[in-house]
């Protein structure tokens, strides 16, 4: 495993590292010690590499993300696999706002909480989350799953699409459209697989779903004060 620390060494040089395909093909595992909540850190990587970050990131942490796979030993800020495509990021610690933001694929593991807006605008990824949420989680999801452990805070699923939502503690309420659903052996099914890839062993029948009405796909007037 290739160790880099950032106390030492520059956050561009390690990016622009971790985009050298050549590099990465005899190098394929790193470390890196020190992030002290740098931001950007592994951002847009596109080739199948294992990245450990021994520490607290900032911003946008391996975000655009593609294939690799990421572990943040500690806690991320704002925007962590924001517009994330595909692969695995995995925070040890709680995660700040819009973790997993118009995120297209992949999976997102945050062990602790989320803020705000966790799920904002996804479009396909699945978010697995072993403690709370904050408000407005999942605001206009278009697809992909977003499953909670713990609580849901205010306007969950606002203005939903079609993207799954289970939650297995309270939820705080339900934002405009945003209803809860049948939970059929299909999404038990669904449900099972995601804690299992996140290695949480709970019961899946505990979890309720959440879903879109389906009321605000195309303007209605009668709606005009939800939008």
């Amino acid at each position: 495993m290739k160790t880099y620390d950032l106390s030492n060494n520059s956050l561009r040089e390690l990016n622009q590292a971790l985009h050298d395909s050549v590099l990465l093909a005899s190098e394929p595992e790193w470390r890196i010690t020190n992030p002290n909540g740098a931001h950007n850190i592994a951002c847009g990587l596109n080739d199948d590499v294992s990245v450990d970050i021994d520490g607290h990131a900032g911003y946008y942490c391996a975000g655009m993300n593609q294939k690799a796979s990421i572990t943040v030993h500690g806690n991320v800020g704002v925007g962590v696999a924001e517009n994330m495509m595909s692969g695995l990021v995995h925070v040890k610690g709680d995660a700040s706002q819009s973790a997993g933001a118009t995120a297209q694929g992949g999976l997102l593991i945050v062990e602790g909480n989320a803020s705000a807006r966790c799920g904002i605008s996804m479009k396909g990824v699945d978010i697995v989350v072993k403690g709370n949420i904050g408000p407005m989680s999942a605001f206009m999801g278009q697809s992909g799953c977003l499953v909670v452990c713990g609580d849901a805070g205010e306007a969950l699923g606002d203005s939903l699409y079609e993207a799954h939502i289970y939650v297995k503690g309270e939820v705080t309420s339900l934002g405009a459209d945003c209803v809860e659903k049948e939970m059929r052996q299909e999404h038990l099914d669904e449900l099972s697989d995601l804690l299992k890839r996140a290695d949480i062993d709970t019961d899946p029948s505990a979890f309720k779903r959440y879903g879109s009405a389906r009321q605000l796909y195309n303007f209605k007037v009668d709606n005009a004060s939800a939008y």
